[in-house]
C-alpha cells in the first residue's frame, strides 16, 4: 500500500533506517558499454541502465550536478557517481569513480566546491571531482544535510534512539534480544523502530579552505517524533528561511497508537536562535506536506490533503504569509493534485507538477491560483522536479515507459524540452522498439476509462500475441507514463506481451470523485473496470491467451479475480498482495489506511466495514481453478508475507497449479539486484508456461 509523500527520484536510494558508516567495498561501479543481442531488452540490461536523478544548478547558472546510479549484477549492488555537464548539454563528464555511493551532492560557495554524503558523513570536493575530505564526523552518522541559503549554517538528518533495550531493563542481560513492546507502531515498513529520524542544525565552520561540520542541535530533542517522518519521507520536509532564521517542517507530532491511525502531519515553524516552534496549520488534520519558503522570505507554500486518515484526498496548494499568518489555498478550482511546489525567483508564483488524464505535467500558478500548464498536454513523458534557469526556461528530468529519466531543459514558453543528458541513448537505440496507442474504454456504469496498451517490437495485427493485464497498487494510484524496474511494461513488450494498463477506479489522475470511488469497494466497481479493459483487449483478433499481474493493492486485485473471473484469465500473479483482509487488517503498521478504505475494523457493523471483509479474496478460494505465482518479500511489514503463504497455501490446497517465491531479505519491493533479476525471470518463465 503506497504513501502519498511522493520521492520517486530517490526511492531505490533510500533505505527506512539511517544506515551507519561502512567500510568502504573495493570495487568501483561506473558506466560501461552495454552489450544488446539481437535488439532484445532483457532484465539484465534492464537493471544495468544508468539511472539520472537529482540534477542541482550551479550558483551561476551555467552547468548542472547530478547522479547516475549503475549496477553490478555478479556483485549485488549499485553505486552513485556524480556527473556535471554545460546546461547546454556539452562537457558532459563523470567528476566520481566511486566504490560506494555518493548522494545528497551539492554546490558550495561560488561553485568551485561540492558536498555531498558517502557512508553517513559529508564530504567535500573540488568540482572537478579533486581534493576530498571529509568535512563532518557525526556520531551514528547522517543520511541527508541541506545547507542555508547564506551556507553559514546547515541542517542534517541523524537516527536517535527509539526503543528499550534490554540492558535498558536488565544490564546484566547483554545477549538478551528480546523485545519489549508496550505500544502501537513497534514496526514500520521494514524494520522494527528501533531508531527514528531527528534533524539537527549546526554552523558550517570555515577556516581558510578547510570547511568542518560538528555535531549539531536536534530541534525536536527530547522527543519520540520523526523528522522527517518515516518511512518513506526525506529532507524535502524542511526549509530554510531566506535569512537562515527559521525552518519550516512537515512532523507527526503523535506516537504509539495515535500515530498508527493518524495521518495528521503539520507545518511547524522553528526559530533557529530561540529555539522555539510554531504550529502553522493547526486544525488541518490531513496531510501538509512539503513546505518551501518563498525567496523573498514573505510566504511559505505546501501541500495539504484536507481528511485526516486517508493518504489519497487532493493534494492542494496552499500559502500562508509569514508576517499575518493568512492562509490561502491557490488550487481551489484546479481538479488535480499538486505535487513538488517550487517557487519562482520573483516570489510572484510557483511552478508544479500534476498527474492530469495519466501523464505527469509541469504548471505554473500565480499568487491568486491562476494555473496555466506549461509542458503540453499530449507529451507523452512524465516529468518531475523543477529548477528556474533563468527567465524563459526549467530544467528537470523526465522519463517515459520507453526510457529511464534524463535532465531536459523546458521552454516555459510553448513547454518543448531540450534533452541535456544522454545517459542511455547509445543502448535504447540498439533496441527493437516498442509501440504505444491510449484508449478510453467504456465501463459497466456507462463511463470513460483512461487505458494505455503497450505493443510488442515488429507487432504484427496479422498474428497473436498473449495479453498481460496489469493491476496497479495503492490502491489509489496512477498508470502513467513511468519507467521502473520493477513493472517496466517495455520489458514485458520484449518478451512479446501486449501489455493493456487500465487507470481503473481509484486512480489519481482523473480527479477526486473518480479517485475516491475506490475506498469502501476494494471487490466492486474497479473490479468491473478491470474486466472491462480486460475484454476489450481480448475481442482483438491478435490477442491470444490472457493473464494477470499485480502488487500490492494489485495483488489483492489479483487474488479476488481469481476468485471471479469464471475463466477468463489463463494464468495469474501475485506480489506482496493482500490475501485476508481480516488478518491484514490486524498485521499492518499504518491502521489509519485499512480503517479508511476498509470502511472500518473487522468487527465494526457499518455496512461498508461487513461487505468488505465479507468479499474477502481468501473466503473465495474455492472458485479458484487458475494457475497462480505468488511472491513476496519476508521484511514486508506493509502487507506481511503471511498474506502471501497463506494464498499459496490456499493454492495448494485447492489443487491450482501454483509456485511461491519468497525473498527473506526484501520488502514491498524487490530491490537487490540479484533477486531483481531473479524475480523478472520467475515472472516470464511462470507466463510464458501459461500463457504461449
Amino acid at each position: 500500500m503506497k504513501r502519498q509523500l511522493f520521492l520517486f527520484s530517490t526511492l531505490l536510494a533510500m533505505t527506512s533506517c539511517v544506515s551507519a558508516p561502512q567500510e568502504q567495498p573495493a570495487t568501483i561501479i561506473e558506466k560501461e558499454p552495454l552489450v544488446v543481442e539481437d535488439g532484445r531488452f532483457t532484465p539484465e540490461l534492464m537493471l544495468r541502465l544508468g539511472r539520472v536523478s537529482d540534477p542541482q544548478l550551479s550558483p551561476d547558472g551555467s552547468k548542472i550536478l547530478y547522479g547516475v546510479t549503475y549496477t553490478d549484477i555478479q556483485e549485488n549492488r549499485s553505486v552513485r557517481q556524480l556527473y556535471t555537464v554545460n546546461v547546454d548539454g556539452s562537457d558532459n563528464k563523470a567528476i566520481t569513480h566511486f566504490s560506494q555511493s555518493a548522494s545528497n551532492a551539492r554546490w558550495y560557495g561560488d561553485g568551485s566546491k561540492i558536498l555531498y554524503v558517502q557512508g553517513g558523513q559529508i564530504y567535500q570536493m573540488n568540482s572537478d571531482g579533486e581534493g576530498i575530505r571529509q568535512v563532518s564526523d557525526i556520531p551514528g552518522g547522517l543520511s541527508e544535510f541541506k545547507l542555508s541559503p547564506d551556507q553559514t549554517k546547515i541542517m542534517y538528518v541523524s537516527n536517535v534512539k527509539y526503543a528499550t533495550k534490554p540492558t535498558d531493563l536488565y544490564p546484566d542481560l547483554d545477549k538478551s534480544s528480546g523485545r519489549e513492546i508496550s505500544d502501537l507502531m513497534y514496526r514500520h515498513w521494514d524494520c522494527f523502530v528501533e531508531e527514528i529520524p531527528h534533524t539537527f542544525v549546526t554552523d558550517v565552520v570555515v577556516a581558510g579552505n578547510k570547511l568542518t561540520v560538528n555535531p549539531g542541535k536536534d530541534i525536536i530533542e527530547g522527543t519520540l517524533y520523526e523528522l522527517p517522518t518515516l518511512p518513506l519521507s526525506g529532507i524535502e520536509q524542511l526549509s530554510w528561511s531566506p535569512d537562515g532564521k527559521y525552518i519550516a517542517y512537515a512532523c507527526r507530532k503523535v506516537t504509539g497508537k495515535e500515530y498508527a491511525f493518524s495521518t495528521n502531519t503539520d507545518i511547524y515553524l522553528y526559530d533557529v536562535e530561540k529555539g522555539t516552534c510554531e504550529n502553522l496549520t493547526e486544525g488541518m488534520m490531513g496531510y501538509d506536506t512539503d513546505p518551501v519558503f518563498s525567496p523573498d522570505g514573505k510566504y511559505i507554500a505546501w501541500i495539504s490533503m484536507e481528511r485526516g486518515g486517508f493518504e489519497a484526498d487532493k493534494q492542494r496548494l496552499f500559502i500562508i504569509d509569514t508576517a499575518t499568518k493568512v492562509k490561502k489555498e491557490l488550487s481551489v478550482n484546479y481538479k488535480y493534485n499538486v505535487t513538488n511546489p517550487v517557487w519562482k525567483s520573483t516570489s510572484d508564483g510557483i511552478y508544479f507538477c500534476s498527474l492530469v488524464n495519466a501523464l505527469q505535467g509541469i504548471f505554473v500558478t500565480d499568487l491568486n491560483g491562476n494555473i496555466e500548464r506549461i509542458t503540453p498536454d499530449d507529451c507523452w513523458y512524465d516529468f518531475e522536479g523543477v529548477t528556474e534557469l533563468g527567465s524563459d526556461k526549467l530544467i528537470a528530468c523526465n522519463h517515459s515507459m520507453s526510457r529511464p529519466n534524463e535532465i531536459v531543459a523546458i521552454s516555459i514558453s510553448d513547454g518543448s524540452f531540450t534533452q541535456i543528458t544522454h545517459e542511455n541513448d547509445q543502448t535504447l537505440a540498439q533496441l527493437k522498439q516498442e509501440s504505444y496507442e491510449q484508449r478510453w474504454i467504456t465501463t459497466t456504469d456507462g463511463k470513460k476509462m483512461h487505458t494505455w496498451v503497450v505493443f510488442p517490437p515488429d507487432f504484427d495485427p496479422a498474428k497473436s500475441y498473449p495479453a498481460m493485464l496489469f493491476c496497479t497498487g495503492g490502491p489509489q494510484g496512477t498508470l502513467s507514463q513511468g519507467w521502473s524496474t520493477r513493472w517496466n511494461y517495455k520489458l514485458m513488450a520484449a518478451n512479446g506481451y501486449i501489455v493493456v494498463l487500465p487507470n481503473r477506479r481509484g486512480t489519481t489522475a482523473f480527479g477526486q470523485e473518480w479517485c475516491d470511488q475506490i475506498s469502501g469497494d476494494y471487490p466492486g466497481q474497479n473490479m468491473k473496470d478491470y474486466m472491462s479493459a480486460a475484454k476489450n483487449i481480448k475481442a482483438e483478433p491478435y490477442v491470444g491467451k490472457i493473464g494477470a499481474s499485480g502488487a500490492s493493492y494489485g495483488g489483492y486485485s489479483i487474488y479476488n479475480l481469481a476468485g471471479t473471473h469464471e475463466g477468463f484469465f489463463d494464468a495469474f500473479l501475485s506480489h506482496a498482495g493482500i490475501f485476508n483482509q481480516e488478518q491484514m487488517y490486524m498485521m499492518t503498521e499504518e491502521l489509519w489506511f485499512p480503517t479508511w478504505d476498509n470502511g472500518g475494523a473487522p468487527w465494526d457493523t457499518n455496512p461498508i466495514a461487513k461487505r468488505h471483509y465479507a468479499e474477502s479474496p481468501h473466503k473465495k478460494v474455492t472458485k479458484w481453478d487458475t494457475p497462480i505465482m505468488v511472491t513476496h518479500g519476508e521484511m514486508d511489514y506493509r502487507v506481511p508475507v503471511e498474506q502471501g503463504m497463506a494464498a499459496f497455501n490456499a493454492a495448494q490446497m485447492m489443487g491450482v497449479p501454483s509456485r511461491m517465491l519468497l525473498f527473506p531479505e526484501e520488502n514491498h519491493w524487490i530491490l537487490k539486484p540479484q533477486n531483481a533479476v531473479h524475480w523478472q525471470r520467475s515472472f516470464f518463465d511462470w507466463f510464458d508456461k501459461w500463457l504461449k
